[in-house]
């Protein structure tokens, strides 16, 4: 199973050449919020993909005497990270965390087609019924709950499904006049 830190290493990578610190410092901004990198998890991640042919490390001088480590995505690396992005496995689908992730470096894949597939599994996913507090079988909604913090839990997620599944249904439409656009012209 791929990690959330692979993706966000190999998307940050494909953006552009990297020092470690900066790597970390910008995967700190977009999952820190949620669980911190540490140095500890960041480097044993850099030298497996290393090894795996998936980036590269090259000495540069810095501005102290010692020098930093460049960290570039190689074509193996690459390969992989569009992997990633076309088909996502399912925790990228229904994990929040994860899927804000995937979601930062899906422009990447440059397929608007691939691009709706994955949104279109999101929008599958956001459209079961479903709640973080059940009776028995059936999921419970805000008004059937009269813990004021379960139902604030359930009144919070309702308005960031509503407002995601909106923006999930506009992106689709314009994904799809975009790859109905390239088909159209590729026939030409």
């Amino acid at each position: 199973m791929s990690s959330t830190l692979d993706l966000a290493v190999l998307g940050f990578l494909h953006e552009e050449p990297l020092h470690g610190y900066e790597l970390r410092v910008r995967l700190a901004r977009l999952t820190g919020h949620v669980r911190a990198v540490s140095q500890g998890t960041l480097y044993p991640a850099i030298k497996r993909m290393e090894k795996a042919g998936l980036l590269r490390r090259s000495p540069e001088q810095g501005a102290a005497a010692a020098p930093r480590h460049v960290l570039t995505l190689t074509g193996q690396g690459e390969e992989r990270l569009m992997e990633l992005l076309r088909k996502p496995e399912e925790p990228f689908i229904t994990d929040e965390n994860r899927w804000f992730v995937l979601l930062a470096f899906l422009r990447h894949l440059a397929d608007p087609a691939a691009q709706a597939e994955v949104l279109q599994r999101r929008l599958d996913f956001l459209n079961e019924p479903s709640s973080y507090f059940y009776e028995g079988d059936r999921p419970l909604r805000a008004q059937d709950i009269d813990d004021p913090f379960r139902r604030g839990v359930l009144t919070i997620a309702r308005a960031t499904s509503k407002a995601e599944l909106s923006w999930l249904r506009q992106t689709l439409t314009e994904l799809t006049s975009a790859a109905g656009a390239e088909s159209s012209s590729g026939r030409s």
